[in-house]
């Protein structure tokens, strides 16, 4: 290595470490020393100055060198020599060999300080001597990267101490505009490093630039746990949580490609009938008057409100809230209507109409005036007039039986004004358009030509081909924003910023394959990279291998989950991870093999004609005792065929990917009933009541209302959560606390991991529970970890651990790999194995091979998409898939079991 003699400073904040780093990695000796000062010589130059952060003056005769912030930039002869050198010694490489887009080789070294030291290839990146005379000796940079602008010096994301949730001390650095891959076992801290802590900074500290009179309207961030972050950019999280559960959002909506569709069919649309509002369900202009622009309209069973052989005092009326001696029950039966102990079959025409449909009026129940209205003009205005999907769920299950949704019959099910459907381009209305397929609506838009709106229609067509493009063709720009799926929902997110101007971005993605089958990753990759070559930095936590290999860094975490997990395994390319010896560096290449032989099925679940959705006329048996997955491209209609027409039968448990609902009262202990045994135990061994063992009850700390924390709302700031002084965050009273069981209070309970806990408590309902929880690979969760830290993975298999507690004889797993580390796959394939070895029926809706591979019976959904899909392509083993099918299950199954 050559470099000219040049002096270069740079402030860091231990001397020392960088000292030693630039000795022992680059030949560089100590020439002169002092209390936050160094000076090192190499034979052939730079001369380096490292300055202790906060010190001003230089020695007298370096003043005039003074350059501090640089990047110090080498050129080698040799740079696969330099680079294998380095990874055997250790040096933290924090960007891998590669080729740049203007034709440089080079790789990046960060010291302990963050100082940047880019090694170039010499033939590559330096240029040669053209004159005639071939040079054969290196040059050097350094002196360009002197006199280089400040601004080129953050190349990377510097993280230093961050300690959120699990995280132990975690530094590293993080290569911008470049695609990082972030990766460890479920639990590890990758969205605790990745979302907790950089997105989360990033988004507060943008936060922080507006007035506080601005930031008192936006949700207040807490500061991560964290002792600095460096050269951060903005950040935008494109997660998978549900697009919201409001009715009127849809995907058009939602993409904007709705509001474009708007504004064509004002400017085209014959007979012209007003402005965009005018083709809007969401405005007064444009919605149908009935339904007010829901689409649909609701009709309520009057026997799922009332028993008619009952009278109002033996609790005729099983609507929640309306129990005998309950505030409404008092109301209508001293109404003096009609009398509470007559059966209602034998009331009269009048008092059934008052019982019913009343209309509100004051009524005198002994010397208090109070509002009496009839139970079915009551029950509209209190629960109907809610959106179902924000209702709590004992009063959700009550009105899907009580109310039964009809389309609209004036709009049809449209949500439009009649005007809105009389407009149309080529003999199409906006409802049509609304209601096709994306990808047949892409194709409709693409024949409309007009110079009039040339430019919008170029801006929808490009949205609708980005929808394509992305694996989701197959919805309607009519489908609720709400029956998405969380991959679906996420990639609807995505596609706002396909088109996006902004560059120098931050984009964060959850596990973006979640849902796609293995056809459909290669076209995510694409558009990752497609967003990393526009100059942004797309930081990507995920499993699976096919993104891992597309790569430009990893990071790994663990070595295990939760208190074992936290801390940095690997940081480096993709080629490096293989040989890591990690434990995602070792199943990289892992595959699971072929089922040899499969197990015999002992009866069969039939399914006969179903035309759910996009299916068409589909019988199928589904086989029992077996290992069963059903698999098939996005939209194919798997979900269709197998919770449309199999759950619901007896014996049957289903375990989806709806959401737990997580809050910081709640935690795997109360979730999964544990919590009930766990203070029975308490109670029984100390002669005490139950309920003094329940942080939401009567053993809560006075101060903290059994949080453990106290958060002290800022007014405009952010708000700070801290520590409870006085149950120092046990969240019991001390009165409690002295309650022991075995040796243990009840707050040192709740803080055992489950394998602790599992050991602790030797028999009873409680250990029970504790097996199933260690059964899916959560043997590290602590039982008072509240649930809104959980990942997405540990809230689905903690999920599964619940559903395995139901008597049942046949389970539906819908994608229960999501989330989960390659290593965590082979655990859950035993596990399944399990249940089917006890007896049980097994039913899996999958995209991942190694369970395909591992199933008894495989039934292929296709062959595509929408439409284009709804078809049974498929049925058998998978030895018989791979050998002789052409789906496209069959070739990528194919392409796995032979690498």
């Amino acid at each position: 290595m050559q470099i000219t003699s040049t002096a270069i400073s740079l402030t860091v904040d231990d001397v020392t470490a960088s000292t030693t780093f630039l000795a022992r990695h680059f030949g560089y000796e100590e020439a002169m020393s002092a209390e936050g000062f160094a000076s090192l010589t190499h034979p052939s130059g730079p001369q380096v100055i490292f300055l202790r952060t906060g010190i001003e003056v230089l020695p007298e005769g370096l003043r005039d060198r003074h350059a501090a912030g640089l990047i110090l930039a080498f050129t080698v002869a040799d740079l696969p020599g330099e680079y294998a050198r380095l990874r055997a010694e250790g040096a933290p490489i924090t960007m891998g060999l590669r080729e740049e887009p203007w034709g440089e080789r080079l790789f990046q070294v960060t010291d302990p300080n963050g100082v940047v030291i880019q090694l170039v290839d010499w033939a590559a990146g330096a240029g040669e001597d053209t004159s005639g005379a071939a040079s054969t000796d290196p040059r050097t940079t350094a002196t360009a990267a002197a006199t280089a602008a400040a601004a080129d010096s953050h190349q990377v994301i510097q993280v230093r101490g961050a300690r959120e949730n699990n995280l132990v001390d975690l530094s590293l650095d993080i290569p911008k505009r470049r695609l990082t891959v972030f990766t460890g076992v479920s639990g590890s801290g990758k969205s605790s490093l990745v979302f907790g802590t950089i997105a989360a900074e990033s988004q507060r500290m943008i936060n922080e630039t507006y007035t506080a009179f601005i930031q008192s309207f936006m949700p207040s961030l807490g500061r991560p746990d964290v002792d600095g972050l460096h050269n951060l950019s903005a950040a935008i999280v494109v997660d998978q949580e549900r697009m919201g559960a409001n009715s009127r959002s849809t995907v058009g909506t939602a993409t904007d490609a709705y509001t474009m569709l708007r504004i064509v069919f004002s400017r085209l649309g014959s007979p012209h009938i007003g402005t965009s509002s005018a083709f809007s369900f969401n405005t007064p202009d444009g919605m149908c008057p009935r339904c007010e622009g829901i689409g649909q309209v609701s009709d309520i069973a009057v026997d799922q409100l009332v028993d008619r052989e009952l009278s109002l005092n033996e609790g005729a009326i099983t609507v929640p809230g309306f129990a005998v001696d309950s505030w409404y029950w008092q109301i209508m039966a001293n109404s003096g209507f009609y009398s509470p102990d007559t059966k209602l079959k034998e009331f009269t025409e009048r008092e059934w109409a008052d019982f019913l449909h009343k209309a509100p009026l004051k009524v005198r129940v002994g010397s208090n005036n109070f509002t009496y209205e009839g139970l079915i003009t009551k029950i509209q205005r209190t629960y109907l007039s809610k959106d179902r999907e924000s209702m709590q769920s004992h009063i959700r299950a009550f009105v899907d039986r009580a109310v039964v949704f009809t389309d609209c019959p004036d709009c049809a099910g449209t949500r439009l004004s009649a005007a809105a459907l009389s407009s149309r381009i080529d003999g199409v209305n906006i409802a049509d358009c609304s209601s096709l397929q994306i990808s047949d609506l892409a194709a409709f838009v693409r024949r409309i030509d007009d110079p009039g709106v040339a430019p919008l229609l170029a801006n929808l067509r490009d949205l609708l081909d980005s929808l394509v493009e992305i694996g989701l063709g197959y919805l309607s720009l009519d489908r609720p924003s709400a029956t998405l799926s969380g991959g679906e929902a996420q990639r609807v997110k995505m596609v706002r910023h396909l088109g996006s101007s902004l560059t120098d971005i931050t984009y964060v993605f959850d596990e973006p394959t979640t849902g796609l089958h293995p056809h459909d990753i290669q076209r995510m990759n694409d558009l990752l990279l497609r967003l990393r070559d526009k100059g942004n930095t797309v930081l990507v936590v995920e499993h699976k291998p096919e993104v891992i290999a597309i790569a430009d860094h990893v990071v790994d975490l663990g070595p295990g989950a939760g208190t074992a997990g936290g801390q940095l395994c690997y940081s480096g390319d993709v080629a490096g991870l293989r040989t890591s010896g990690t434990l995602t560096g070792r199943h990289l290449g892992h595959r699971a093999r072929l089922r040899e032989p499969v197990r015999t099925p002992r009866g069969h679940l039939s399914v006969k004609g179903a035309d759910l959705h996009n299916l068409k006329d589909v019988s199928v048996d589904v086989p029992l005792g077996v290992l069963t997955v059903v698999t098939g491209v996005a939209g194919s209609g798997k979900s269709s065929l197998i919770h449309g027409y199999l759950a619901g039968r007896d014996g049957v448990t289903v375990a989806d990917q709806s959401p737990i609902r997580g809050s910081r009262r709640s935690n795997p202990a109360t979730y999964t009933g544990l919590l009930n045994p766990i203070r029975t135990a308490f109670a029984k061994a100390n002669g005490v009541k139950a309920a003094l063992f329940s942080a939401n009850s009567e053993g809560a700390c006075p101060k903290c209302n059994g949080l453990g924390l106290l958060y002290t709302d800022l007014a405009m700031m952010a708000g700070v959560a801290s520590v409870c002084e006085e149950c120092e965050g046990k969240r019991f009273t001390p009165e409690v606390l002295t309650y022991l069981l075995r040796g243990k209070n009840i707050s040192e309970v709740l803080d055992m991991p489950v394998a602790e806990a599992y050991e602790f408590f030797a028999t009873g309902q409680a250990r029970a529970i504790l097996g199933r929880l260690a059964d899916v690979g959560l043997g590290y969760l602590r039982l008072g970890q509240p649930l809104n830290t959980l990942s997405g993975g540990e809230r689905q298999r903690l999920k599964l651990a619940v559903n395995m507690a139901e008597k049942s004889s046949t389970y539906i797993l819908d994608e229960p790999t999501t989330g989960l580390h390659m290593a965590d796959v082979d655990k859950l394939l035993a596990l399944l194995d399990r249940l089917v070895d006890d007896g049980n029926s097994v039913i899996v809706i999958e995209h991942h091979q190694a369970v395909m591979a591992h199933a008894d019976w495989l039934i292929d959904i296709g062959p595509r998409g929408g439409h284009d899909g709804g078809q049974v392509v498929f049925e058998g083993t998978p030895a018989a898939l791979v050998a002789r099918a052409d789906t496209l299950t069959a070739r990528h199954l194919r392409e796995y079991v032979a690498s």
